[in-house]
């Protein structure tokens, strides 16, 4: 097996779908209200406990949503753990907020794959030309809209040159 060349593994494109500053205040608030709740309501329990528990757990449980990674490599769009071969993209079309409203809305279709998460406005709509699977489209968050999509139509050309030769 021969070592692929740096070019076919370096990514066209990459972003992590990081958390805005703002959850990080809000979660401590929220953690912080739910321990006073539990230290007026449970008066038996120290009132340093519901704060040592619930405080860390708070932060804690905002690590995994900022995680989420897109990336578009020579072979394959990867939007956290799904991966798309790029020679099945047939295009792909930048979304602003109200677009991506559109696009999980009204114009949504059951079977459409969605990576959504809220803090983000912006998307790409990814088309797909594969006959195997029943999937018409992807809608994946982004907070760079067209450099991602250029990137994607960039190597889905390729790919597709590199299959029809």
């Amino acid at each position: 097996m021969t070592p692929e060349s740096p070019a076919r593994t370096v990514a066209a494109h990459q972003e992590r779908l990081s958390l805005p500053w703002w959850a990080w205040p809000a979660a401590l608030l929220a953690g912080g209200i739910l321990a006073t709740e539990l230290m007026l309501g449970l008066p038996e329990l120290p009132i340093w406990l519901p704060y040592a528990v619930l405080m860390p757990l708070s932060v804690l449980a905002l690590v995994p949503l900022g995680r989420w990674r897109v990336e578009v490599t020579a072979d394959e769009f990867r939007a956290d753990d799904a991966r798309l071969p790029v020679e099945f993209v047939s295009g792909v079309v930048a979304l602003d907020a109200a677009g991506k409203r559109e696009a999980l809305g009204v114009g949504s279709h059951p079977l459409a794959f969605v990576v959504q998460r809220a803090w983000i406005g912006t998307a790409v709509q990814v088309l797909l030309d594969d006959p195997d699977d029943p999937t018409p489209f992807w809608v994946v968050s982004t907070r760079r809209p067209v450099e991602l999509a250029t990137a994607l139509l960039e190597v889905s050309r390729r790919a597709r040159a590199e299959r029809a030769s």
